[in-house]
């Protein structure tokens, strides 16, 4: 399960804000999975709990935005979504697609501390 090592790492960044701004506590960590990213929500929120227990963020919520995996055509400049499993074409000209536009994301939006807003 590598949502485990996904979530230590969002905690071990996290706490490193918290220490950067004299022993705070984290209330939220908010990150944006990609649909395509291979990680998987449920399993990720799990691992967080295990991870942030004795941590700054024991408290902490993890937030997770979930990002639909989106296409686009280089041709007629259709942009698509594709799905799981991904069709790669263009369903306006058939053509396989340039590339994706979102959908890989696996990043940290925000990490709020007690205390302050996000």
């Amino acid at each position: 399960m590598h949502e485990l090592s996904i979530a230590t790492a969002l905690v071990e960044q996290a706490d490193e804000v918290a220490r950067a701004h004299e022993g705070g506590t984290v209330s939220a960590v908010t990150v944006r999975v990609g649909e395509l990213s291979g990680v998987v929500a449920d399993a990720l929120l799990f691992a967080f709990e295990v991870a942030r227990e004795g941590t700054a963020l024991t408290a902490a919520e993890l937030v997770v935005e979930q990002v639909p995996a989106v296409a686009h055509c280089g041709l007629c400049s259709a942009r698509f979504p594709v799905g799981v499993p991904p069709v790669l074409r263009c369903p306006r000209c058939d053509r396989p697609a340039d590339g994706l536009s979102s959908g890989r994301e696996l990043e940290i939006v925000s990490i709020t501390l007690a205390g302050t807003s996000p």
